[in-house]
């Protein structure tokens, strides 16, 4: 892989340099000999995911006192860019374990809630995910159906939940369920996360899910049918759960659009060593100047998309607003992402359309970057409203 520039005013910390150059090997070194098996046979990878959690990646942006490394929302974004420079699926298993699985429970938690379920989270001995997302409700997640009432010491969760990543594996710990707990006087419905861990009575995880891409990642449909779980789990104040995870998905989009970067810098990489080895018509392909335009369109893609995330990110962590900001590095990163992927393939010919190449992988998993964390047409609605532009019918 080519060295990446630090970008002017946004220069990294010599910390920051050393982690992306760990991860940097860990995923030329140890990821990307063996990815693609994993991803062919549709299979998590546990190794890779074990490693990941034996090098602190997990507990990154959490205190030590929770067994985190102390870091912050910066790192974790330079992180998931290496990852996704090699592969998708795991970076969006760090990712989602950490902004969707411990930090809705590190920011929205009690002490006892931490002292819990933290540690295990941070270590990567353990994953948990959120369930926002219903099979009816697609980008309208305040439409919440599924319900959870009161019975006595008890919560009692039905419903059913859909597309949520790592919520099957064999180490995921608990699941965080928005459900609704109530109704306001003007019929609003009042919306709480409950955590629900696995193996309750009553949680089933529906199978795998068969996806176009991301495959060596989990995701499946969850059902809740009369489950019950202690009071205490309820996660943050009651009825404030859709508002948490709100403000939970302005820092997920930051790291979806890290992500993306990495996938869009992945495609440069690739093509780089693709036309500076591959002949045709007596030359070598990086002697057209087609294709030198080609390249060259992606890495200003790439390099624009890095400058929106890393802003937003640096807002993040100084704690400035980032709504606007982190709606257009999603934006940006994830539609630079599938630009730069869809170049790759045409660039590779018939090999960009196996499996067995990294462009081709990359291919597939660009799509759902434009969909997941709040769809492309979401990120412009939070733009325009940033804006002081009027909702719409």
């Amino acid at each position: 892989m080519t060295g990446v520039p630090s970008p002017a005013g946004l220069d990294l910390r010599p910390e920051h340099e050393a982690l992306v150059a760990t991860v940097r090997r860990f995923a030329r070194d140890e990821v990307a000999p063996v990815i693609g098996g994993y991803y062919e046979r549709g299979e998590f990878p546990y190794p890779l995911v074990a490693t990941m959690g034996e090098m602190g990646l997990f507990g990154l942006p959490f205190p030590e006192e929770y067994g985190g490394m102390g870091g912050d929302a910066f790192a974790l974004c330079l992180v998931l860019e290496e990852l996704a420079r090699v592969d998708s699926s795991l970076a969006i298993t760090l990712e989602a374990g950490v902004g969707l699985g411990a930090m809705p429970i590190h920011r929205f938690g009690t002490e006892d809630q931490r002292q819990r379920w933290l540690p295990d989270l941070c270590s990567g001995r353990s994953l948990a995910a959120f369930g926002l997302t219903e099979p009816g409700g697609g980008s309208d997640a305040g439409a919440t159906r599924t319900t959870a009432r009161r019975d006595g010491d008890e919560w009692v969760v039905d419903g059913t939940k859909a597309f949520i990543t790592n919520s099957g594996t064999r180490i995921t710990r608990l699941v965080t369920v928005t459900a609704v707990t109530g109704r306001r006087a003007d019929g609003r419905p009042d919306i709480s996360a409950i955590v629900v861990p696995s193996g309750t009575p009553g949680f089933t995880v529906g199978p795998e899910y068969s996806k176009v891409g991301w495959t060596a990642s989990d995701t499946h449909e969850l059902a809740f049918a009369g489950c019950r779980v202690p009071a205490d789990h309820l996660l943050g104040e009651e009825g404030r759960g859709y508002a948490q995870f709100l403000s939970i998905l302005d820092t997920g989009r930051v790291a979806i659009g890290a992500l993306s970067v990495g996938l869009a810098q992945g495609c440069v990489d690739e093509c780089l060593g693709y036309v500076g080895e591959r002949e045709a018509f007596g030359r070598k392909l990086a002697q057209s100047q087609v294709l030198q335009f080609k390249v060259a369109d992606m890495e200003a893609r790439t390099h624009v998309a890095r400058l929106a995330v890393r802003d937003a990110a640096a807002r993040l962590v100084a704690g400035r607003p980032l709504r606007r900001e982190a709606a257009i590095a999603k934006l940006v990163a994830s539609e630079a992402a599938m630009a730069n992927a869809r170049e790759a393939t045409q660039i590779f010919g018939g090999y960009g359309f196996m499996n067995e190449t990294p462009v081709g992988r990359f291919y597939r998993d660009a799509k759902i970057l434009e969909i997941g964390e709040g769809t492309s047409e979401v990120q412009r609605m939070l733009i325009a409203r940033e804006l002081g532009l009027p909702a719409t019918p």
